[in-house]
Parts: C-alpha cells; structure tokens; sequence
C-alpha cells in the first residue's frame, strides 16, 4: 500500500489502479493529489469510498489493488466517486491457475507457548467448557434449560478450571434426507463439536424421533471425544421437567473429571486459529485483514495452523489463491467449490454478486470482486496447502482454506468444527460476535468505529489507515494477543457473555 501525503490523503493500493480511497469524509470540490496527479472532486465522497483518477469509458475494467474489481457502467472522470452508480460487476472467464506442485511446507521448530488443555487422545483445548449439544431444534429449550440450572445452582463456582457451560443448538435435525448433503454437513458439524478439545466434558441431548437420530451419531466411526460425556433422550426421560433433573445430575456428575484439568504450556505449532470478515468496509481489506494475514503468518511460522473460508468472498481473487497453493490438486479442489457455488447460486435464483451486503456497500465496497480481494488478504503469504469441505477437520502445518458461506455465524461454526480453538474476527462495519467455546478476538478496520464500539472491539487495525502503526506492527501485537487469549485471557465477547447463540451448522437442501 502506498499513500501520499498525511494520513487524511486518499489512498493507492496499486500504481496501476484505476482509483484510490479517501481518508476521511470529501467534500465536493476538494483537490486531491494522487501520484503527483491532482483531481477534483465531484460531489461528496464518504470515507472508505472510491475516488477516479482518469477518465473510463463506459464497459471499461476498473482497478484496484492492481486487479479488475468491475466495469464502469457509464463514463466516469477523474474526481468522480465510483461506486453503484457507475461501476458494476460482470461474469469474467479465467482459465484456472495451475501451479506445479511442490513439497508441503515441514513443520517449523515452535519457539513460542501458551498455556493450554491437553486432552486425552493429545489434542489441545484453549479453553475447559461443558459442552450440551443437541441433535434436533426439538431439544433445544431442554438444552438451554438444564444450561441455565447449572449456573443458577452454583455448582460450578468450586471448580475455578471450568470456564462454564455452553448449550449450543440449532434450527435443523429432522425433515431431511439421510443421504443428503445437508444431513452430511449437520452431522459432521455436531461430531467435530463433540470431538473440539476445548470442551472438557459433554453432555448430548436428544428428542428420541428425530432423522438426526443419537444413536446414529453416536455409532459413527467419526465420534471420539477425548472427555467424559453423557447422554439423553427426552422421550425416554419421560419429557422436560424429568430431562432437565438428569441432565443437572449428569453435569453434577461430569464435573470432578472436566474441573481435574489444568493449563500446561503447550509449543504454539499446536494452534489452529480461523479467521473471519464481517461487517466489512473497504478498510477491512486495507488495515484489518492485511494484519491478520500477517498474524496467521507468524502463526504458520510457527508450525501452526491458520485457516479462513468464504466461498463466495473469494470469488474474482481466487486465481491469487490459487496461484499459492502446493500443488495442482489443492487448487481444483478450490476450483471445484467455486464452480459449486456458481450452480448453487443460479439454482436459486441469485448470482455471485448478491454478496456484497448493503452494509458492505455502505462502507465502499461495490462489487464482490472488490470485496473478496480484500478479505484474502485474511490468508497472509503463507503456502496454501489444502481446500476442505464444510466442517472437515483442519489438518496444518500452514494455511488450509475451509468452503463455506459467507455469514459469519456459519462460517465460523464450520470452523471450530474443524478444530479452530481461536478466532481471529475482522469488522469495519462493527460486529458483535462470539463463539463459545472457542475465544474471538475482534480487529476494527478503522479507528472512528473502535472508539466507537470499544466495548466490542479488540485490536484497532485502523491505525494503519491513521498512518500511526504498520501492518506488521499491528500485525505482531495480534500474534502476542492470541497466544494470550490462547493461555486464557478473556478477549472482550468473551466478557460480554456472547457465543452461546451464534452456533450456526450450514443449513443445505430440502426441508422434507
């Protein structure tokens, strides 16, 4: 990135884009200088939004960060603002990148630790949750029920390694095929919960006639928790008040074995951090996550894990995604999801670029080419060395990108199914988000909504379009504060109580 002037001066992220972003709230008739070049101002610019540097003809490409982001759909000069009204997205064929395959990345020596979980079968919690989940929206207020039990009794308050308890429900579990998609990604979704080892013991929670049946779950070759658990079945309790009894009484029982575990450091190659974009502005892609990118760097750097999703916000940019990966079959794998997507989208009537939201647009985003190359900027430099499925396990050392939607309650869900103990979530719209049991740390794009919302917000990766810190800089103090929410601190959703609700499996295919 590169920048003229002080820090309010419009901003150029490519000596060949077609225009830059400026600072701060523009005024009509204002004069800005961009690569020696001085333009005037139209009409009004809001901050984070386009400004054009040259004239283009109407069904000309337009660029940013050095790669086409649309075509002007009529004539734009220089000191427009360029946005919905002049600049629109259109299909664009790419032959797909290929690269020539090359040795997965070794894993490095880690020199760094935090403080974690070891389970049983050797894999590491960053956090002790008892865990409820359930196999159907039909167990849920039994779920939150026996959840809230526990906590008003206060049994938990003896065992000071217990970080609560966590009832995480859903809206789906019945009126679906068994050998569809969807029941796969539902039941992968809850096994990798049941598997996750920051909970330190479970308790699942069935209806009895449900399609996402317990006994099937249970049976699945896939279901291996590394904790004690228990189960129940309201139809066999004998209905609510009866479930909730016993399931108090199972937690009871689950807690000298959850609250025995203690924090021991733990070499840093053993964390799997996933990174998120919501609520994004166009400084999401300038500041927020470039500074992830470069902790989900060091992260690799250490041995580490570091994954991030979002399909259709890598559509347009994922040539440059691909382009990283290890091998030929890591990129096809990347191909083929962002051919599914393109079906997926048309059989339902919707196209690529229903993403960007309005708020996405309201912050300077226009199409969703500009939006995703931005947020793969999540993906650092690092080698891409998988593509796996919704709610796959996420096997490292590097960095592994995972297909999802793109919301953020459901991509992250997919995520932490994964096996991602910590979140790394970037906003400049402002997102108030969380995801028991896994920490989310948020990064705010630009300073104004830090302050803001300083009750949400983390990190302030706004400095960076301040001019006050540097991506790496930033970037670095990230690193230190996820091996530090990794060892135990509360980032501040965590604080707040937030995450218990925001569990959200990928809902695909009919409802029967």
């Amino acid at each position: 990135m590169s920048q003229t002037g002080p820090a309010a001066a419009p901003i150029l992220l490519h000596p060949d884009d077609d225009v830059a972003v400026v600072g701060v709230d523009t005024p009509a008739g204002t004069a800005l200088t961009v690569r020696g070049v001085t333009v005037r101002v139209a009409t009004e610019i809001p901050s984070g939004h386009k400004v054009a540097l040259r004239p283009i003809a109407a069904g000309e490409v337009v660029r940013k960060y050095g790669e086409p982001i649309g075509f002007a759909s009529a004539p734009i000069a220089p000191g427009d603002h360029v946005h919905v009204e002049n600049l629109e997205y259109r299909p664009v064929d790419r032959a797909d990148v290929s690269p020539a395959p090359r040795p997965r990345p070794a894993r490095p020596t880690a020199t760094r630790t935090f403080q974690g979980f070891r389970r049983a079968n050797g894999t590491v919690g960053t956090r002790n949750f008892i865990g409820l989940l359930t196999t159907v929206n039909c167990s849920a207020s039994v779920s939150k029920f026996i959840a809230a039990q526990v906590e008003k009794s206060g049994m938990l308050d003896a065992w000071p390694s217990i970080d609560g308890i966590v009832a995480l429900t859903h809206t789906s579990g019945c009126a679906m095929p068994t050998a569809g998609e969807g029941f796969e990604i539902l039941r992968r979704t809850i096994l990798g919960y049941a598997n996750h080892p920051n909970f330190g013991g479970l308790l699942l929670l069935s209806l009895g006639c449900e399609t996402n049946e317990l006994q099937g779950l249970m049976d699945d070759p896939r279901f291996r928790p590394a904790v004690p658990w228990k189960a129940l079945v309201i139809q066999e309790q004998g209905g609510t008040r009866e479930t909730v009894n016993a399931g108090v009484e199972a937690v009871r029982e689950l807690l000298p074995a959850v609250g025995a575990a203690q924090r021991e450091p733990i070499p840093a190659s053993e964390l799997i951090v996933a990174m998120e974009c919501g609520g994004s502005d166009a400084y999401s892609g300038i500041a927020a996550n470039p500074v992830v990118g470069k902790a989900s760097d060091l992260v690799v750097g250490q041995g580490g894990t570091a994954t991030f999703s979002e399909t259709p916000e890598v559509y347009g940019a994922e040539h440059l995604l691909a382009a990283r990966a290890i091998g030929p079959e890591v990129a096809a794998r990347l191909y083929r999801r962002i051919r599914w997507w393109e079906r997926y989208a048309t059989v339902n009537a919707g196209s690529m670029d229903s993403n960007p939201a309005p708020g996405n647009k309201a912050g300077g985003i226009t199409t969703i080419v500009e939006k995703s190359l931005g947020a793969i900027a999540k993906g650092g430099t690092s080698d891409l060395v998988d593509v796996v499925e919704y709610a796959e396990p996420l096997v490292g050392p590097g960095l592994v990108f995972m297909d999802s939607p793109g919301y953020d309650p459901v991509s992250v869900t997919g995520m932490v199914a994964g096996g991602a103990q910590v979140v790394c979530f970037t906003t400049g719209r402002g997102s108030v988000f969380g995801c028991k049991p896994v920490p989310s740390i948020k990064v705010a794009s630009n300073t104004p909504m830090f302050t803001r919302m300083q009750d949400d917000m983390d990190v302030n990766a706004g400095r960076v379009v301040d001019g006050t810190a540097t991506v790496d800089e930033v970037g670095s103090e990230l690193f230190e504060l996820i091996l530090e929410v990794a060892s135990g601190r509360k980032p501040l959703s965590e604080e707040l109580g937030i995450g218990q609700d925001e569990f959200a499996p990928w809902p695909v295919g009919a409802v029967m």
